[in-house]
């Protein structure tokens, strides 16, 4: 594989908050900024993306997540109930970093009380040479339907281990299939869906991996150096 000409400096968007004295919300958001020789324009449009979406995600919880807040710590002081605070984190990984191609995740947590936080995630893979996002559909080479192509593996993954999902899984699998939700490692396409989506809160954001092979390509291949 092409060694990575891209290198990162991890930034950090982090305060805990008070309302009388007392902690009511925390929050650390990190969110890559990307540095290289080559592919200039694109990084640059791509560390632009990602600061402008942490910055807007910053507001968020500085103010209307903040009020929130502030109107539970004052339910809970009138009450006579403990108050944990409010919390959101958002942490991301990188995954593939070779070449042309850049593919990472990120993980947004969000806690408002209650039994447990939750956790949304979303992921990006993009060819340097022209900025754009790849998309699923171009990382599948068969005459198959890629989207039939994948549902079936992961079907075949879930029977490994059927405990860990709903009882109606094989139909859940289909109806909540997101294309967008994926992203690039060495190995294959890591295919994922969240909370919910087909099993229970304790299973987590279920991850199925699609090795490279016939039908998958290793998006490397999307480079120049290989055309």
């Amino acid at each position: 594989m092409q060694k990575s000409v891209v290198t990162v400096k991890n930034m950090v968007l982090e305060e805990k908050m008070e309302y009388d004295g007392n902690t009511v919300l925390v929050y650390r958001i990190e969110y890559p900024q990307f540095y290289s020789s080559f592919y200039i324009m694109a990084l640059n449009e791509i560390n632009r993306f990602y600061k402008r979406r942490a910055l807007e995600y910053q507001y968020y919880v500085t103010t209307e997540l903040y009020n929130m807040a502030v109107e539970q710590y004052k339910f809970n002081v009138e009450n006579g109930f403990p108050m944990n605070p409010y919390a959101a984190y958002v942490a991301y990984e990188i995954t593939y970093n070779s070449g042309c191609i850049l593919s990472l995740y990120f993980d947004q947590y969000a806690y408002m009380g209650g039994a447990h936080g939750n956790t949304m995630r979303y992921a990006h893979t993009f060819d340097l040479q022209n900025g754009n996002k790849v998309k699923l559909s171009q990382l599948f080479g068969c005459y198959l339907n890629h989207r039939t192509y994948i549902l079936n593996q992961v079907l075949e993954q879930i029977k490994k281990e059927p405990e860990f999902y709903f009882d109606d899984y094989e139909t859940l699998v289909v109806e909540t299939f997101n294309p967008k939700n994926f992203y690039c490692t060495p190995e294959g396409v890591v295919v994922y869906y969240l909370q919910y989506d087909i099993a229970p809160y304790s299973s987590g954001i279920r991850e199925f991996l699609i090795p490279y092979g016939d039908c998958v390509i290793d998006p490397i291949k999307m480079c120049s150096f290989y055309n």
